[in-house]
């Protein structure tokens, strides 16, 4: 249907050629009759080093992993992954032109972490997030929006706006949102802390088996975007 939009805004409105109504006419008619969607879901994976791998083998990293989780749940998706280390939701932004390529069609955005170890200012981050899913809600993009909880090293009032931006956003923009990426590496304390032993030797990135969690908690909300995607 997307294909048939643009087919008819090539046409000038009030053209008086009959062949330009006849081809406006037949385009609409097929674009009528076709499905919404067919085919493989492509969905992008927006991120920084949580979604690029960093530390593990190719293999082990959280889209790889992701791949294979929804492969053996037998939806038909594919992963790209558009992490890039040390990226800030700033540099996401940045990049969001050209990770949009024509084929995607749904969005999962994993960002912010860098932007909280540096002390950027909530309200930077949040316009930026805001931004991509603009960009996405005027492609007619779905979004599985992925969220973070900072840590109160920083102040409550620190904690309390940057926490905020996720649900708010996803509110905003009626994105899916899996709130904490860390959650799953919970240790059940009350408060609760990841468990080490599913991370790094940095205690910044989730292991092999830590990414294995995280995807499995996180597996159902990428199948309701593919869902929504089609």
């Amino acid at each position: 249907m997307n294909t048939v939009l643009r087919v008819l805004r090539r046409l000038r409105y009030g053209s008086r050629s009959p062949l330009r109504k006849l081809i406006a006419a037949l385009v609409l008619l097929i674009g009528l009759q076709t499905p919404v969607f067919a085919g493989t879901v492509t969905i992008a994976a927006l991120g920084d080093s949580l979604t690029q791998g960093y530390g593990l083998p190719s293999s082990d990293g959280f889209v790889p992993q992701l791949q294979g989780w929804l492969d053996a749940k037998g939806a038909d998706a594919k992963v790209l992954n558009a992490g890039v280390s040390g990226d800030t939701t700033a540099g996401g932004l940045a990049r969001l032109g050209w990770t949009l390529t024509p084929d995607v069609d749904a969005l999962i955005v994993n960002l912010g972490g860098n932007d909280m170890l540096r002390g950027i200012d909530p309200a930077t981050a949040r316009a930026n997030l805001d931004a991509i899913l603009a960009t996405a809600a005027q492609d007619r993009l779905p979004v599985l929006l992925v969220g973070l909880a900072a840590p109160g090293n920083y102040g409550p009032d620190y904690k309390q706006a940057f926490d905020a931006i996720y649900p708010d956003l996803a509110k905003t923009y009626d994105a899916l949102l899996f709130p904490n990426f860390f959650r799953p590496l919970s240790d059940g304390d009350n408060p609760p802390m990841v468990d080490r032993t599913l991370m790094q030797p940095d205690g910044i990135h989730p292991a092999k088996d830590g990414v294995t969690r995280i995807v499995e908690t996180l597996g159902p909300s990428v199948l309701a975007l593919i869902a929504k995607a089609k």
